[in-house]
């Protein structure tokens, strides 16, 4: 009887054991992020291209010790502050090691974009592909095609909006720059018509000016005698006026 007991309790353990197992399989253990989906990933790796099938090779980083044991220890990397909330994910691809960056505001991430643009541009690396979307801050590690490595980055999306609770803090400021925009948009079209007008108006005068300078000339052409005296009696100092018929005078 103890024996069969002993058997019972072996059982149950392997039962318990094998739910605990699969239990952990089917559910992903929770990690610490910002945002966390229901079913335990963290948002950012659904952000990764073809995230399903990369999910099991992904790896999520919220410190630079673990970007460091994740990729290695590469200088370009020792630009990323992860205080603040900071939080990245990586996954191997053909094209390379993605690696997605997001800060928690855009002035963070933009800090973060000038400076590895600088470095970048001081340490040529033809193996590293990097882009800032939103706040999300990617880059391509050991690249063998720089446009394969593009491509990749382009698949990465940046879907989030800042939608207020209350009323939008930079309301004025945005309606101070659309109505700049606008005026600025009808004073260009405004002289773009004038301009046009005045084009219009010379091209058309040119062509009707021409047009009555050839009436003109052809009317010219065909009077045979010309006088400047508009019809009255004058000289005959240069011949070109008929002498009148004497018939016709009137007699003394």
């Amino acid at each position: 009887m103890k024996r069969f007991a002993g058997c019972l309790s072996l059982l149950l353990l392997l039962a318990t054991a094998v739910v605990t197992s699969a239990g952990a399989q089917n559910h992903p253990p929770k990690v610490k992020s910002q945002e966390v989906s229901d079913d335990g990933l963290p948002v950012i790796v659904k952000h990764l291209p073809d995230w399903e099938s990369k999910q099991h090779d992904s790896s999520f980083i919220n410190d630079a010790a673990g970007l460091t044991r994740t990729l290695g220890d590469r200088p370009v990397l020792h630009l990323i502050d992860f205080t603040g909330g900071t939080e990245a994910v990586t996954a191997p691809y053909s094209a390379g090691k993605l690696l997605i960056v997001e800060f928690t505001n855009p002035q963070a991430s933009i800090d973060a974009d000038n400076a590895i643009q600088t470095y970048l541009a001081q340490n040529a690396d033809a193996g590293t592909v990097y882009r800032r979307t939103g706040n999300y801050n990617i880059f391509v590690f050991d690249s063998p095609d720089a446009t394969a490595a593009a491509d990749l980055i382009d698949q990465v999306k940046y879907e989030k909006n800042v939608q207020w609770l209350g009323e939008d803090p930079f309301m004025f400021r945005n309606l101070e720059r659309r109505f700049v925009n606008t005026t600025a948009d009808i004073f260009v079209s405004t002289v773009e018509w004038i301009l046009l007008g005045i084009g219009v108006t010379l091209l058309l005068g040119s062509i009707l000016g021409y047009l009555y300078f050839q009436f003109r000339e052809r009317q010219r052409l065909t009077m045979r005698e010309f006088s400047d005296a508009g019809g009255m009696i004058r000289l005959n100092l240069d011949g070109l006026t008929p002498d009148l018929a004497r018939e016709k005078l009137l007699s003394e």
